[in-house]
């Protein structure tokens, strides 16, 4: 199982502090650790490579890099997502790993 972690700060980098909080969870995850920070936002992953083994790492971003994400699960049934056509979807309404994945 994959861990994550976050802070939200409006001051200072808090990437070292991210990237310790990820290391107490190495257990969780010790196949990949990323820590990826934007304005006052820091997040943290840990992966546990199950499926996707190549490509799975995090955040996942959407195409132009202004939405990411970090979770702890699996998207099954993505291939019936890629299928959908989603230009008529309100904003905000598309999953942001799905577009990675198709």
């Amino acid at each position: 199982m994959c861990g994550i972690c976050g802070i939200v700060q409006h001051s200072d980098d808090q990437r070292p502090l991210v990237r310790r909080m990820c290391d107490s969870l190495a257990h969780r995850g010790p196949d990949h650790a990323e820590v990826y920070q934007s304005g006052n936002v820091t997040l943290g992953h840990r992966r546990l490579s199950i499926i996707d083994l190549q490509t799975g790492n995090q955040p996942i971003f959407n195409a132009d890099k202004t939405l990411g994400i970090v979770y702890n699960g699996e998207i099954y049934n993505y291939r019936e997502y890629c299928t959908k056509n989603w230009s008529n979807a309100a904003a905000g309404s598309l999953p942001i790993p799905i577009p990675r994945w198709c």
